[in-house]
Order: structure tokens, then C-alpha cells, then sequence
């Protein structure tokens, strides 16, 4: 026997995985683990036995419900999971996923239509983090045909903005969570910031590297991976996180001079593969870190003059812009970030779990 569960399998950015209404899934966070466990194929490299693509980008899961917060629509909550191990972390937000909640609320009929386009305001359960989100949707239905690209995803879609609302300290005690600008932890200069993602920033000429290096020959680098966790685990410990041995975060960003105009060069890890593309908050923070004085990315980022700034941030397979516009009472603080995603509905049925994991409702 086995227990079907309704889902939406949804692409949101440059992620796609399952989005379930948070009442079709069990209540107990020990048995929902289980069965995210159990839809997604994890633990196994190949998630041969779920719906997981074999690849970080590719295990996420979004669990959506109607918000009792009051000026709230949505509640959302990102499970990261990761194809070999037996892990579901609820702590990180996934910006990528987000672009979705909206476009499944709307098709499950969670929410309604507002006209040709749709702005509700969601609540990351994760970070505790509130954000504007518009789609179109003429007819009251949820557009996916338009003109929007961003790279990393083949072809073009219908537009999704996002305006985040106050992401600093998402999961760190603030912004700059030891409390500098720029540290040298384990002989390396690095900016530690977290705003909507805890990243930890540094130079790729400082561990020897260009900054250019495809994505391949990254994640072939065992000398580069095994010197980034080490990094990683110091500066987890100085940003007040604690153990980071068996988290996702904080993420790990080699930054280089931009090659193709944009701002800045990234190499992303997630936090031990590198990252195709670049996550979404992880962009915010990236360029955030830019306009910040004396951050890492100062000499190497180029940044436009005024109030609000437009960042490129290049990436291994295009780029990502991010506008920021920043408190003119305090230089070295963001007021808003806001950015451009597309979603689309992929498939809408029922993912079957063995009913010795779960019986249902």
C-alpha cells in the first residue's frame, strides 16, 4: 500500500521540486521529514526512487498555507534536502523557490486572482523574512508565456518580481554578523554577511584561484573544496552559528573582477558543490557586499553611482542583477532589494509515499 499526497511539481528560478499545501502534509515534523525523504528519493546519489533530480538545485521542496500574520497572505516553508544524505533543513530560504509560492497558491485556489496581475505579500517561515511577489494574471489565471529570460533557465517566461522587504540577518544576529566589514579568518580576508543568506565572501586570488574556473573543474578542485570548509567551519563559529558541520550554510562565494560587464565574477558553493548559476538571496547578499565600504569586493566590483544601484552579478552561466537601493541616512545599510524570477507549473497530481513512512490523514 501507499499514501498519495497532492502536490504541484513546480520550476521556480533556477530551482524546481514539489510544492505542497502544508495541510496535506503530516503536522509532526519528525513524520513530514520522513516523507519528504521518502517523495524526494533521498538518501542516494541518483534519487532513483523520487521525484529528486540527483543535484542540490534539484532536492527542494516548498510547503505553502494561508497566513494568520496579520497584513500576511502566505506562509511559505523551503526544505532543502540533498540527494545522499538523510537531511531535511528547514533553516536557509531558497529565493529561487519562492518565485513559485504565488503561482501555487493560485492554482490550488489557495488565493484568488486580484486582475491582469497579482501581488501578494509571503512570509518565509524559515527567516521569518516578508516579500512582495507579482504575477500576471490575465483572466484570473497565472501567465508562464512572456519575455522575461534569466539565465540558467532555457527559453523565455512570463515575469515575476520580487521585492524583499528587510532580509538583513535572516538567520545571523544581523547584516554583518561579527560585527566588521571584512575579517581575516584562518589567514584569509573575508567579508561574513548575511542579508537573506549567510555567505561567507572572499577573494579567489587569495586561495590561488581565478575566479573563472568552470564549474567542473571547481568541484574537481579537493585541495579548493577541502580549504573552503575549513574556512567555512571557522567562519560559521565567528558569525555565531555555531557547528556548521552538518549545514548548508554559510555558503561559500569566490569573487573575481567582472568578465562580460557586469559588476562582480561569483563562484558559488552550496555549500560543498558549486553552484551553476547562483542562488537568489545568495545575489542580494553578493551585492549587497559590493556597495558595502571596505568589504572584500572593494577594487575588484564595479559599482554605479547614486542612491540606488543596479548589481550584475556574474555567474557561471550568465548573470543576476539585483537592484538595491540603500538608506541615504546610513551608507552601509539596504533599505530594499528587489529582483526579477519566472516559475512554471511542471506537473499537478499526486506523489505516492509507501504507507510504512506514512498512512495519511
Amino acid at each position: 500500500m501507499q499514501t498519495p499526497i497532492k502536490t504541484l511539481f513546480m520550476r521556480g528560478g533556477t530551482s524546481r521540486g514539489p510544492f505542497f499545501n502544508a495541510a496535506d502534509l503530516p503536522s509532526e515534523i519528525a513524520t513530514r521529514d520522513r516523507v519528504l525523504l521518502a517523495v524526494m528519493g533521498s538518501p542516494d546519489k541518483r534519487q532513483i526512487d523520487g521525484l529528486g533530480g540527483a543535484n542540490p538545485l534539484t532536492s527542494k521542496v516548498g510547503i505553502v498555507r494561508q497566513s494568520t500574520t496579520a497584513g500576511v497572505d502566505l506562509d511559505f516553508l523551503f526544505a532543502q534536502l540533498q540527494p545522499d544524505r538523510d537531511t531535511v533543513d528547514t533553516t536557509p530560504n531558497c529565493g529561487n523557490m519562492l518565485a513559485a509560492v504565488v503561482p501555487f497558491a493560485l492554482e490550488t485556489g489557495m488565493v484568488r486572482a486580484q486582475g491582469d496581475k497579482t501581488t501578494l505579500r509571503v512570509l518565509t517561515l524559515n527567516t521569518d523574512m516578508q516579500c512582495d511577489i507579482t504575477v500576471e494574471t490575465p483572466g484570473g489565471c497565472v501567465n508562464y508565456q512572456g519575455d522575461a529570460h534569466i539565465d540558467g533557465v532555457p527559453g523565455r517566461s512570463a515575469p515575476i518580481t520580487i521585492n524583499f522587504l528587510d532580509t538583513a540577518g535572516s538567520v545571523c544576529c544581523g547584516l554583518l554578523p561579527t560585527g566588521k566589514v571584512r575579517d581575516t579568518i584562518d589567514g584569509v580576508e573575508v567579508t561574513c554577511i548575511d542579508n537573506g543568506m549567510p555567505l561567507v565572501i572572499l577573494r579567489a586570488a587569495d586561495v590561488e584561484r581565478s575566479g573563472y574556473e568552470s564549474v567542473a573543474e571547481l568541484n574537481a578542485d579537493a585541495a579548493l573544496k577541502s580549504r573552503l570548509e575549513r574556512l567555512r567551519l571557522a567562519c560559521g563559529q565567528a558569525m555565531g552559528l555555531g557547528d556548521v558541520s552538518t549545514k548548508n550554510y554559510p555558503k561559500m562565494t569566490l569573487v573575481a573582477p567582472p568578465q562580460a560587464g557586469g559588476s562582480i565574477a561569483t563562484r558559488s558553493f552550496i555549500p560543498h558543490v558549486c553552484h551553476d548559476a547562483i542562488g537568489v538571496l545568495a545575489a542580494v547578499t553578493v551585492g549587497t557586499a559590493c556597495v558595502l565600504e571596505g568589504s572584500v569586493s572593494a577594487g575588484i566590483a564595479v559599482v554605479p553611482a547614486g542612491k540606488n544601484k543596479k548589481i550584475s552579478v556574474e555567474h557561471p552561466t550568465g548573470e543576476f542583477s539585483v537592484e538595491l537601493e540603500l538608506d541615504p541616512d546610513d551608507p552601509q545599510s539596504v533599505r530594499r532589494a528587489a529582483l526579477l524570477r519566472t516559475a512554471r507549473l511542471i506537473m499537478r497530481g499526486e506523489v505516492m509515499v509507501p504507507a510504512e513512512v506514512w498512512q495519511g490523514k
